[in-house]
């Protein structure tokens, strides 16, 4: 049986006012983390914001970190060390399958 997209989270399908409705927040609110690149959904062949469901999650962090009081660029930073983080990571993981020396050895 074939995968459908919507079992993919990160299948673009869901609308910038889907969106702004499963959230309750407003939709400028939304393009206002696009165009700050905090959360960046992909775009329809019609230049719409399509959203993921992973994408509606780091929403769901954003506007957990700005109710906290960050600020834009303060959430873009953190979602970026965030993602350095987990590329390390995976790149750790790679060394020790490859068969490299862990991390605490010299």
């Amino acid at each position: 049986m074939s995968r459908l997209p919507f079992d993919d989270e990160h299948a673009p399908l869901y609308s910038v006012g889907q969106v702004a409705d499963m959230l309750q927040v407003q939709q400028a609110f939304l393009r206002r983390l696009d165009e700050h690149d905090v959360v960046r959904p992909s775009r329809s062949a019609g230049g719409q914001r399509r959203y993921s469901r992973h994408e509606i999650g780091s929403l769901q962090d954003a506007m957990r970190l700005i109710d906290e009081g960050m600020t834009l660029a303060a959430v873009r930073r953190i979602f970026e060390l965030q993602q350095q983080v987990r590329d390390l990571q995976a790149e750790i993981a790679r060394l020790r399958a490859a068969g490299g020396t862990s991390a605490g050895e010299a």
